[in-house]
């Protein structure tokens, strides 16, 4: 399970991006429109920063800004850590468990954003086979007489 590639878990993903300039409202608004959780801050096809649900609660509903002037320059995560569409899902987990985030944002070979791998996209196909595994192993359990 950890060993399927990145590539895999974003395929078919649609990228949702953001300029620096949003502001945080309309972040918010494409991000419960799109239905997901974080969108890249993209520059010139590279990435400048991350906006998330954690930092529109934490940075601005918790600290009373406006949404409505506040923009993602002021409130993104700079310069997130990225990986490659080609290494294991295992290496996106370890990193989000070290880092304490939820989303991270995958790359090609220059740096250009292709999508964004997250605990729950990472989990929620690995949590099927697991339960299919389990499954499987309990069939073969019962018919050895275990």
């Amino acid at each position: 399970m950890p060993n399927r590639r990145i590539s895999n878990v974003i395929a078919g993903q649609s990228l949702v991006t953001a300029t620096r300039e949003m502001t945080v409202r309309t972040a918010c608004r494409l991000m419960a429109e799109k239905r997901i959780g974080a969108m890249l801050v993209v520059e010139s096809n590279k990435i400048v920063g991350i906006f998330t649900e954690r930092d529109a609660l934490n940075k601005v509903l918790a600290t009373s800004m406006d949404p409505d002037t506040t923009k993602l320059a002021q409130v993104m995560v700079n310069d997130p850590m990225t990986i490659r569409g080609d290494k294991p899902l295992g290496f996106a987990l370890a990193m989000m468990a070290d880092g304490g985030f939820r989303h991270v944002p995958v790359v090609d070979d220059n740096g250009a954003p292709l999508g964004m791998v997250s605990a729950r996209d990472a989990l929620g196909q690995d949590m099927l086979e697991l339960e299919k595994e389990m499954k499987r192993r309990e069939e073969l359990e019962g018919s050895i007489g275990y």
